[in-house]
């Protein structure tokens, strides 16, 4: 089974410290975070103490394309302050998969710093929305990338959006499975607004099977926005267990 862990975007409106957010994911049930926004300014050792008194890991962090580009040394020790040796570039415009030949360079573009990256010792994973799952020339632009993109990519497939592009992600983890080591578990309603896993298209029960026989390491509960964070970061944790 893949293990728990939370992207603490879900958390960024809750108005308490990172490390008291990690504390109350490690008792709803999580095992690792992943981080996105704020984490620039957090004290690294408290993050730590906090990680190690709830028994967590730091699983990934999702950083810009352009940070990597720009300083990618100094970007790979921050984050390995925090024992994180997986990055993520969380988001490409549309522009990126429209043609053929932007997916082409789109994962040139990605595989090279992937393979970058991995000099460091650190992974680089690459996070969908839906537009990666748009028809292109009859399929998915995604599955364009992922023969285009080398092996050194990692892909982090968000079950929650490609449902909502109307794929089904089941099939895409069968494939890719080998390059697939985090899957993010989010759901969205039919005009593609996100909401409660379960409560959207996502079908919870049959991913977590897919998931478990791809292999998959870790699952990450994510909400873009959630009403009440608090009880969405606890029904997560619920979620979870069936992966």
């Amino acid at each position: 089974m893949a293990r728990p862990a939370v992207q603490l975007y879900s958390l960024r409106a809750v108005d308490e410290p990172l490390p008291e957010l990690i504390t109350s994911a490690g008792d709803a049930g999580f095992e690792g975070v992943e981080y996105a926004n704020r984490i620039g300014d957090a004290d690294t050792d408290a993050v730590m103490d906090a990680l190690d008194g709830a028994g967590m890991e730091s699983v990934a962090a999702h950083v810009g394309i352009e940070e990597l580009e720009d300083d990618l040394e100094g970007t790979v020790e921050f984050y390995d302050s925090l024992d994180c040796d997986r990055l993520v570039v969380p988001w490409l415009d549309p522009e990126h998969f429209e043609s053929e030949d932007a997916i082409d360079a789109s994962a040139d573009r990605l595989t090279s710093l992937a393979d970058r990256v991995a000099d460091h010792g650190v992974e680089l994973s690459y996070h969908n929305h839906d537009h990666e799952f748009e028809a292109v020339d009859g399929r998915p632009a995604f599955e364009r990338f992922a023969e285009s993109s080398g092996d050194s990519l990692a892909l982090e497939v968000d079950l929650g959006w490609a449902s909502a592009a109307g794929v089904d992600p089941t099939g895409f983890l069968e494939r890719w499975g080998d390059r697939i080591p985090l899957v993010h578990v989010s759901d969205a309603d039919e005009s593609r607004s996100p909401t409660e896993v379960g409560d959207g298209v996502l079908d919870v029960d049959t991913c977590a099977s897919a998931v478990d026989e791809a292999g998959v390491e870790w699952a990450i509960y994510e909400h873009d926005e959630p009403e009440d964070a608090m009880a969405s970061l606890s029904h997560g944790g619920d979620v979870l267990q069936k992966f």
